[in-house]
């Protein structure tokens, strides 16, 4: 590894995934039809928004091992985190699972992360099933970080909303008909000095021109390489900018650009600069990305998730927001196809 460039020697392949939402997103979001398991209830018909939580990732996990007749006593490891302080939700669903579990904190981008460390074991053989994943619900995340919900505060153009959404992927040794992670760039921290926790597009999108700069140049790609390069999440305002700074720095955009925030509830106005939240990311790539990859219309793609890596705690103090941005490429049929 150089410059936190990845290239995975036995091409792990994604087995499975199972992606879960609330009753909003069922409403609300395009890819609703594409999700495993919709809820009628905010909370999953549980006393808290917290339990609902869990509830999402446990049973978006429960699908990814269903499709691939696996059990939890055959997973080696859980990798999956959340945004709740000390992510509560991803140890309670560990705990019920019954996995060896390592949680992860990288925000928004864990749906990536979480990837990225679980091929990592995979192509070193240190195990042979990996479930990894994210979850996030918009109660549970809007009150912590922001404002209490009875409070009816009013959001800006530039504020997201947290999806309530969980989506877990099945990652196990390469099948070559199956899509497979070829290589990955672990993202550096970029902090543009902005304090603005409803404008997080703005602040996450530098970070995510930098991975996929570095991607590019540590693999030796171009942008016409993929079918698609989808980012998430930075909605349609860190979209915007991101296109910009390709643009600036040479690496003109074009329609194969692509962005979970922007595109979740089809950028409906009601929901400001779009979708946001570790969920986001993992629903959007763990079901119309992974579905477009098995059918074939996707041959080579590239997934750059984002994540603003502020507490409540920095945030009350005024502290400015660091952003991180990871990457990582699947391709079909387990080889180079470009």
């Amino acid at each position: 590894m150089k410059n936190g460039n990845i290239i995975f020697k036995t091409m792990p392949s994604i087995h499975s995934t199972g992606v879960t939402a609330g009753p909003l997103e069922k409403k609300k979001s395009v890819f609703a039809q594409q999700f495993d398991k919709l809820y009628e209830d905010e909370r999953c018909d549980l006393p808290t928004n917290e339990d609902g939580h869990r509830q999402l990732m446990y049973d978006a996990v429960m699908i990814a091992l269903s499709k691939a007749k696996k059990s939890p006593e055959k997973i080696d490891i859980l990798l999956t985190g959340d945004l709740v302080n000390q992510m509560t939700p991803s140890n309670f669903t560990a705990q019920a699972l019954g996995i060896p579990y390592i949680g992860l904190f990288s925000a928004c981008a864990t749906s990536v992360s979480s990837m990225i460390t679980a091929a990592l074991f995979t192509d070193a053989q240190y195990a042979n099933w990996i479930v990894a994943g994210s979850s996030s619900h918009h109660n549970a995340i809007e009150r912590q970080f922001r404002y209490p919900l009875e409070y009816g505060s009013q959001k800006g153009a530039t504020a997201q909303w947290t999806v309530t959404a969980a989506g877990a992927v099945l990652i196990g040794q390469n099948k070559p008909e199956l899509p497979s992670i070829q290589c990955a760039t672990i993202g550096k921290v970029v902090d543009m000095g902005m304090t603005d926790p409803l404008n997080m597009g703005s602040a996450m999108a530098p970070a995510a021109m930098s991975t996929l700069t570095n991607h590019l140049t540590g693999h030796g790609k171009t942008i016409d390489d993929y079918d698609t390069i989808i980012t998430g999440d930075l909605g349609s305002n860190g979209f915007k900018i991101l296109k910009a700074l390709a643009n600036e720095s040479g690496l003109p955009h074009t329609k194969n650009f692509r962005d979970a925030g922007e595109e979740f509830y089809g950028k409906d106005p009601t929901f400001k600069a779009g979708a946001s939240g570790s969920g986001c990311s993992a629903a959007v790539f763990f079901s119309d990305v992974y579905q477009k990859l098995c059918k074939g219309e996707y041959r080579r793609v590239l997934l750059i998730a984002t994540g603003a890596l502020l507490s409540p705690l920095s945030y009350q103090q005024g502290d400015t927001i660091p952003c991180i941005a990871h990457a990582i490429e699947i391709t079909r049929d387990g080889v180079d196809t470009i």
